[in-house]
């Protein structure tokens, strides 16, 4: 699987679920809806004029009425997702007969093509609250930033979150390897270069290795040192619509794919050591972060120097202190036999993840798995 692309499934990884319901009599309309289902991953059911069955109405995640058959159905039951579409822009009469059948949205195509897609897509996902979504950056080289966002997705999925660790970083040499799972089946960064426009999220999961109770989207050890931006717009809006917790390791440059990661993220979390020199690095990072990112907090990492502390550098920064990460005792060894960082439930790692998840959960709404 690991050679596979994600084209092969990116339109069709979502067709095992129940598809929309469309109704319309006009063939032009109904060749259109056929392919804006394909292109959103959905297999509909098509009925001729009015639903053959009340169950195929009442089950259906969204329904699509064509304004050819927007009139006659006025007496159909009333239900949430109804869409009425349509081609003709200069006809008002439209929104009067999607009233009629208590329809909320109308979509007139081709204009409204990117919008329906969408809908189709959400509808058919069960789209809900979006993932809550943190980065980590080091503030300077060698911060620990990677160590950390492995013990934060641990400690999600802990958590009972359904979580996903997204690896930023092309030059950080995989972060698979960091969770011992660089065999893993599964795809990597470079099966998604190609991606455009959306993707499907059931799909990108199941695609990806599972390691330790949470998926993983890393780099592998090939040539591929980067993706478009578009790609990586496609592949986290993907993973925020899963919902529960998306946690993204980040690269201290920040290039035009950064720049798509740092506009989705919820919260950034900048990993500063209690260094002097360290600082100074931290504060030209932060300068950059902060013009896209509007919740970016400090995490200080210890041994503490004097004078130095996790409050002292955040006031330098000009940063909220999201906490204090004392030394994790025996990391290397523990990375060094292939298990992950923060893996246990007790340590600074562990103890720092289970009390930055009790918070952030709780200001934001996270989604259970």
């Amino acid at each position: 699987m690991t050679g596979s692309k994600a084209s092969d499934w990116h339109a069709s990884g979502e067709g095992r679920q129940r598809g929309p319901l469309i109704v319309t009599e006009d063939e032009g309309l109904l060749d259109d809806l056929l392919r804006l289902c394909a292109a959103a991953g959905a297999m509909p059911e098509v009925a001729h004029g009015l639903p053959a069955r009340k169950e195929s109405w009442d089950a259906a995640p969204l329904v699509l009425v064509g304004d050819d058959c927007a009139s006659r159905m006025s007496r159909t039951a009333r239900r949430e997702g109804v869409v009425v579409v349509g081609k003709d822009p200069d006809d008002p009469g439209i929104w009067r007969r999607a009233l009629g059948l208590g329809a909320r949205n109308v979509a007139l195509l081709p204009d409204g093509e990117g919008w329906l897609v969408d809908r189709i897509a959400d509808a058919v996902e069960g789209a809900g609250e979006p993932a809550l979504t943190v980065g980590v950056i080091g503030g300077s080289g060698g911060a620990g930033a990677s160590t950390l966002a492995c013990a934060l997705a641990l400690g999600a999925a802990r958590a009972g979150q359904r979580t996903m660790l997204i690896d930023g970083d092309p030059l950080g040499g995989g972060i698979d390897v960091m969770l011992g799972g660089e065999s893993a089946e599964g795809l990597r960064w470079p099966a998604f270069a190609d991606s455009r426009g959306r993707l499907a999220g059931r799909a990108l999961e199941e695609a990806l290795p599972e390691l330790h109770a949470l998926r993983v989207l890393s780099w592998d050890r090939g040539d591929c040192t980067a993706v478009p931006p578009d790609a990586m717009r496609a592949v986290l809006g993907a993973a925020r619509r899963r919902g529960g917790v998306v946690v993204v390791d980040l690269p201290r440059r920040v290039d035009e794919p950064a720049v798509e990661v740092l506009e989705q993220l919820d919260l950034g979390l900048l990993v500063v050591p209690s260094e002097l020199r360290a600082v100074a690095a931290a504060h030209r990072i932060a300068s950059v972060v902060r013009m896209l990112l509007g919740d970016l907090r400090v995490v200080a990492r210890g041994p503490f120097a004097t004078g130095l502390d996790g409050q002292e550098i955040a006031r330098l920064l000009g940063l909220p202190l999201a906490g204090e990460l004392p030394p994790e005792p025996g990391l290397p060894e523990v990375l060094a036999a292939g298990r992950p960082p923060g893996g246990g439930e007790r340590g600074p790692l562990a103890r720092f993840s289970a009390g930055f998840w009790a918070g952030a959960l709780a200001e934001g709404g996270g989604v259970p798995a």
